[in-house]
């Protein structure tokens, strides 16, 4: 079967001034058409990176050390600057987090939809359907008279024009009020399941994930440590550190529980991992977690990095 995203053992540095700071350390992930899959973690987990390799849109500090990421069958590694931008143009679309930021400073609303999606039907039709009121006035716009709701919305306008087979929503609504992010995430996820659109949501609110994605990967120190259907991952975490995460997340305790904060820090990799990445953090960790790397695990339709898993030990 041919997957619409598959990454497979990616291996990205970020090549600073002094050091080398290794973002992804091996990570794996698949995606079936028309699939709405979460990526979740904590900030430097390797969330983003994963998501701009996905587009082949790293910086160029980046250096894709191995592994490789395919759409649609197509690896990335080897294509030449034309074909990738047909690829970005055919198959792809990009939600940005910051939403003013990702639009040109420089040129109306309206200009800039049209070179995105060419002739593909009506301007105001593609801003209505994001719940522009006024999409005569938006398109006289330059994206600084905007709000930062509005302009996420000329976004998702902009990046579903051209019907992508993959939408890439890198926490679509952290810059925006919290009266207008389920507004905006319910905009995204009706607009692609009409045109048959995958989504990869990287984000850091479950809440959302819980309603509207069918699969969750949860990352930590550049790997994808636990991947399954997201209410079983929620409702009974295999990974410890899934464990942990979906403790530290308001509105899943009881009423006066305390919210369980994870002790310690997220790593900082300047290299391959010797072990488990989480084990600093892990209560169940042994020199074995330390010392030998994990490997994936098929437990009841999910996969999972950890030996106590691996082992059986609940």
């Amino acid at each position: 079967m041919t997957h619409l995203l598959d990454v497979r053992d990616l291996v990205v540095d970020y090549v600073l001034a002094d050091r080398r700071v290794r973002a992804l350390d091996g990570a794996s992930l698949t995606m079936a058409a028309g699939e709405s899959v979460a990526l979740v973690g904590e900030s430097g987990s390797g969330k983003s990176t994963l998501g701009s390799a996905a587009g082949r849109l790293l910086p160029p500090s980046a250096d894709l050390r191995s592994g490789d990421i395919a759409v649609l069958g197509e690896s990335l590694a080897g294509l030449s600057n034309a074909r990738i931008r047909q690829v970005r143009r055919e198959r792809l679309g990009f939600v940005f987090q910051d939403p003013i930021g990702a639009l040109d400073p420089t040129m109306r609303i309206g200009r800039q939809m049209r070179l995105a999606q060419g002739d593909r039907g009506s301007i105001r039709d593609q801003l209505e359907r994001v719940r522009l009121n006024d999409p005569e006035r938006v398109m006289r716009a330059f994206p600084h008279q905007l709000s930062g709701g509005m302009a996420q919305r000329v976004g998702i306008a902009m990046a579903l024009s051209a019907r992508p087979r993959l939408l890439i929503a890198d926490e679509p609504t952290a810059a925006l009020d919290s009266q207008v992010r389920q507004d905006v995430l319910d905009t995204v996820f009706a607009l692609a399941a009409e045109a048959g659109t995958g989504i990869l949501l990287l984000t850091h609110d479950l809440s959302a994930v819980s309603r509207r994605c069918s699969r969750m990967a949860v990352m930590y120190g550049g790997r994808v440590v636990e991947d399954g259907p997201t209410a079983e991952v929620l409702s009974s975490p295999l990974h410890p550190y899934t464990a942990a995460l979906a403790r530290s997340v308001p509105g899943n305790t009881a009423r006066g529980e305390r919210l369980e904060s994870i002790p310690g820090r997220p790593p900082v990799l300047t290299a391959e991992s010797a072990g488990c990445a989480f084990a600093a953090r892990c209560a169940f960790a042994e020199d074995r977690c330390r010392n030998e790397r994990p490997v994936p695990t098929r437990v009841d339709g999910r996969t999972v990095l950890c030996h106590r898993v691996a082992e059986g030990v609940s």
